[in-house]
């Protein structure tokens, strides 16, 4: 294994290897600053080009290389205007264009860009050490426990994204409702249809999240007639600070980087949904919980990590068993078969080498694209003092063709402008936006394992150990907040406190 682990760092910097991983960082590094277009696309996009080339290690720093700094550069979108540059990009804004609009960009990009880095090298290195030991714990969990994780997703979330656990709950309702329009799966009949062909499929993630985040900020922007930042021009300050942060809080960078591995590993779920798990996560941590969501650095790390880790975590299934744990790693899964590769016992035994090359790949592309970030941060952050006026077309424009282009489709453009509307509304009136999109992207996925569990075993299945102690966890979730502010009003009540 030592002799393969070396052998596939070699690998990788022997040329022409290098080069096709330079080419695919180039790539994936404007895919990510572009809102919408996504890995996933420019993935299929260049997957064909695989066929050319000549050794499997060569292709995988090509669309690998690709895909992994796409996270990473996602989130200087995010930060800087307000606008997911990836989906999965998508918590980021939720602290990070706050600190944006305080004049803490460059900090809030140093921490971005340091804790993907860590997230990324954590997942590269869990996924070189893991693959013998991870069978267990992918087989561990069946429908359906993680038809209760999803629940648990949006109540997590929900409890943590603002100050009325009410208007969280309800907010994660609202988007489970969402979900549930399209063709059932179960039974193919149509639901909340209206006889739109177009929303026969569902509401796409890309628009939706777009419209929520970008157009409520872009609105704001207008409104106020300034620039996004609203402190003095000068030199972008705080970058150090920021990768300082990272360090700061190490051990949560680490532990949001684990859920991002772990969530890569499960099946279907992935970075859209380990970056909020994590956001949560993040802001339980904040000793002062009302800064969530104000421009709290902590709120930056943890999902600026989870999102980067989970490559490694969707590599471990796909490697190992020939499960892909995404829609990037299947299209992964059909590069290794188009290099003539083997996933199973193949990848782990005869071709260790190609493996660990993945792991050295995920490393070597995120700290180039980290040291490429850092020397363009000030022309980057430049764009936050630039008149409102002036950069509101440009943001528009990026906001369209990101909706456009996620299925190129007029009608997203529609439903862009709808969400947008409702984000905006959100906002003024103090309704969470977070648990919305998260229980949009959990709805079909929760419903695909509650019908799988029922199917399986009628409702024994809601008796099972493991499933008891999840739903013993999602109530204390939901509880435990609820109970801590009675008791503390209590506290207040008493006379003697009074006094």
């Amino acid at each position: 294994m030592i002799e393969a682990f070396t052998s596939g760092f070699w690998q990788v910097l022997a040329w022409p290897a290098f080069g096709y991983l330079l080419l695919g960082i180039g790539i994936g590094f404007w895919v990510g600053l572009l809102p919408g277009i996504g890995g996933l696309a420019t993935l299929a996009l260049m997957l064909p080009f695989s066929y050319t080339i000549k050794t499997p290690i060569e292709a995988f720093c090509f669309l690998l290389g690709m895909l992994a700094v796409t996270g990473t550069t996602g989130d200087l979108t995010s930060i800087l205007f307000g606008i997911p540059g990836e989906s999965s990009s998508a918590a980021l804004i939720l602290d990070g264009y706050p600190m944006s609009k305080k004049g803490e960009a460059g900090r809030a990009l140093g921490a971005a860009i340091m804790s993907s880095l860590i997230g990324a090298t954590i997942g590269a290195l869990t996924l070189a050490i893991s693959i013998p030991i991870m069978r267990p714990l992918v087989l561990l969990f069946g429908s359906p426990e993680l038809f209760i994780i999803t629940i648990m997703g949006i109540t997590f979330i929900g409890t943590l994204a603002g100050a009325s656990l009410i208007k969280g709950l309800l907010a994660g309702g609202i988007g489970l409702m969402l979900a549930a329009i399209g063709v059932d799966p179960q039974t193919g009949s149509l639901r909340y249809t209206f006889g739109s062909l177009y929303l026969w499929d569902g509401l796409d993630v890309t628009p939706v999240v777009v419209g929520m985040f970008a157009i409520p900020e872009i609105i704001d922007l207008a409104v106020r007639g300034t620039a996004i930042s609203q402190a003095p021009k000068e030199k972008l300050k705080g970058v150090m600070e920021g990768v300082k942060d990272t360090f700061r809080h190490f051990w949560l960078v680490v532990r949001c980087s684990l859920i991002g591995v772990y969530f890569g590993v499960l099946p279907v779920l992935g970075a859209n949904v380990a970056q909020w798990i994590a956001y949560g996560h993040a802001a339980r941590s904040l000793k002062d919980k009302s800064r969530a969501g104000k421009g709290a650095v902590e709120g930056v790390l943890g999902p600026g990590a989870a999102n980067n880790s989970t490559r490694g975590g969707d590599l471990i299934p796909t490697i190992a068993f020939g499960i892909p744990g995404s829609a990037s790693m299947a299209l992964l899964l059909g590069a290794l078969l188009i290099v003539g590769l083997q996933p199973g016992p193949e990848m782990l035994k005869s071709r260790l080498d190609v493996t660990f090359a993945m792991v050295w790949i995920l490393i070597i592309s995120n700290i180039i694209v980290a040291g490429i970030s850092f020397l363009i941060l000030n022309h980057l952050a430049a764009l936050t003092f630039i008149r409102g006026s002036l950069l509101i077309p440009f943001l528009l424009v990026l906001v369209f063709i990101g909706s456009f282009t996620a299925n190129n489709s007029i009608y997203d453009l529609v439903v862009t402008l709808i969400f947008g509307t409702l984000g905006y509304l959100m906002l003024l009136n103090g309704w969470p936006r977070p648990p919305l999109v998260l229980g949009l992207i959990l709805g079909k996925i929760g419903e695909n394992y509650l019908w799988i569990s029922t199917a399986a075993y009628g409702a024994k299945w809601l008796a099972f150990p493991s499933v008891l102690i999840l739903i013993a966890i999602t109530i204390s979730i939901v509880a435990y907040p609820t109970i801590k502010e009675r008791r503390g009003r209590a506290k207040y009540d008493r006379p003697e406190d009074a006094v």
